[in-house]
C-alpha cells in the first residue's frame, strides 16, 4: 500500500479583490501603475477588470499543475478559505480530474493577508486503500514565550508574547487503510527585501528558525524527541533554502548555473540529527529547485523553497523512491539548466499567467 503526497504554494488562491493599491502604491499591480486614475471608484473598476481577466488563465494553469502532481493528499499554501477552495475545485480542477479531493481541511491562521494553509485528500489511494481524516489541530496560537524560543536576535522582529507561526502549523491525523500518518502543513515567514544593509534572507532568518523550532517542538512533544517511530511529513513553503544555483551570463553568451551552499537556515533545524529527511535531496544537485528568484540580471538564482520532510519511519521503507517536481507551470522567464527544459502548459506567459511562482513537489511513500 502506498500514498502519494504533494505540497504546492498556489500563490494567492483568493476570491476577493484587493483595492489597497489605490492608497498604497507598493500594493498596486504594475499594470495599474501605467495609468492615472481620477477617482477610487475608477481604480476599483479597473482593478476588478484586471484581476478577472488574469484569473481564469492562472487558475487553469494552477489546476493543471495539481493534476500533474496526481497526489492522494495535497498540502496547499496561500488559500483564502474553504469556500474559495470548493469554487476552485468545482470550476477548474474537476474538469481535469473529476471527483477527486472529497476531503478538505482549512483553518484560519495568523496571516494578515488572509492566506491560509489547507489540505485536500482523495477518498482512496490509487491502489484502493481508504483515506480518512481523523483529527485536525491548529497551532496558530503558540507564542515565542510559550514555546521557549524567544532569543535576542528576534528583538527587531518580534516580542515574546507574539505568535510564533506567521501562518500556522496545521496538524492533520490521517488513516490510510489500517496505517496512521500525520501531516504538518506549514508556510514560514517570507524573506522580504534588504533592510539596513542586510539582505532579506539574513534579516528575517531568526523568525523562520524559530518557526522551525516550534514545529519540531510540536512533533517532539507528541511523539518524542526522536520521532517515536511514527510516520509524519512536514510539508510546505519554508521560504528558505540550504543551497541555490546562482545564475550568471545572458542570452547572448549563455547562462551559467553555479551551486552554492548555505550553512544556516530553518530547514536544518528540522533535518538535524535525522529528525526528518528532505527527500528532494535524493535528486541530483542541479535538479532540486522549486522556485526561480530574480531582482534583475544582477541577482538571479534557482532554489528549493518547497519541502516534503519525512520522518525516519517513512524514509527507511522508501529508500529507492524519489520525488517529482512539476515545473510545466513555470513562466517562460524562468531559466532552466541545460537538459531540464519542460513543455509548458498551454497559455503560459512570459511572467504571467502561470500556475504559481512555486513548483509542486510530490512523492509516493510505501506504507509498510
Amino acid at each position: 500500500m502506498s500514498i502519494r503526497i504533494a505540497t504546492f504554494n498556489a500563490e494567492n488562491l483568493m476570491s476577493r479583490f484587493d483595492f489597497s493599491g489605490y492608497r498604497n502604491e507598493l500594493r498596486q499591480d504594475r499594470v495599474s501603475q501605467l495609468y492615472d486614475f481620477s477617482s477610487e471608484a475608477q481604480y476599483r473598476q479597473a482593478e476588478i477588470a484586471r484581476a478577472v481577466s488574469l484569473t481564469d488563465d492562472t487558475r487553469q494553469l494552477t489546476a493543471l499543475a495539481i493534476a500533474e502532481a496526481d497526489a492522494d493528499i495535497l498540502c496547499l499554501q496561500e488559500v483564502e478559505s474553504l469556500d474559495t477552495l470548493h469554487r476552485f475545485e468545482y470550476g477548474y480542477l474537476f474538469k481535469m480530474i473529476g471527483d477527486g479531493y472529497r476531503h478538505k481541511v482549512l483553518v484560519d491562521g495568523n496571516d494578515s493577508r488572509g492566506i491560509n494553509l489547507a489540505l485536500m485528500a482523495r477518498d482512496k489511494t490509487l491502489d484502493g486503500a481508504p483515506i480518512e481524516i481523523l483529527e485536525v489541530t491548529s497551532h496558530a496560537h503558540l507564542t515565542y514565550e510559550a514555546a521557549g524560543l524567544y532569543v535576542p536576535e528576534l528583538k527587531e522582529l518580534a516580542q515574546p508574547h507574539d505568535r510564533i507561526l506567521k501562518r500556522d502549523c496545521l496538524e492533520v491525523d490521517i488513516k490510510v487503510g489500517n496505517k496512521r500518518l500525520t501531516i504538518y502543513v506549514v508556510h514560514f515567514k517570507s524573506m522580504g527585501g534588504p533592510r539596513d544593509g542586510v539582505d532579506g534572507r539574513s534579516f528575517t532568518m531568526p523568525v523562520r528558525v524559530a518557526e522551525a523550532g516550534a514545529v519540531r517542538k510540536i512533533i517532539s512533544d507528541r511523539f518524542g524527541v526522536d520521532g517515536g517511530g511514527k510516520r509524519y511529513v512536514i510539508a510546505g513553503d519554508f521560504n528558505d533554502y540550504t543551497e541555490k544555483l546562482v545564475i550568471t551570463g545572458d542570452r547572448r553568451t549563455g547562462y551559467q548555473f553555479t551551486p552554492a551552499k548555505e550553512d544556516d537556515g530553518a530547514v536544518r533545524v528540522l533535518t538535524a540529527d535525522g529528525f526528518t529527511e528532505n527527500v528532494v535531496m535524493r535528486r541530483p544537485e542541479m535538479d532540486r529547485w522549486t522556485l526561480y528568484h530574480t531582482r534583475g540580471p544582477e541577482e538571479r538564482h534557482l532554489c528549493q523553497l518547497d519541502y516534503l520532510l519525512a520522518s525516519p519511519a517513512l524514509t527507511r521503507t522508501n529508500r529507492d523512491r524519489k520525488p517529482d517536481i512539476i515545473r510545466s507551470g513555470q513562466p517562460w522567464r524562468t531559466l532552466f539548466p541545460a537538459g531540464q527544459e519542460v513543455v509548458r502548459f498551454p497559455r503560459t506567459g512570459w511572467d504571467r499567467p502561470k500556475a504559481s511562482d512555486h513548483c509542486p513537489v510530490a512523492m509516493t511513500f510505501d506504507m509498510v
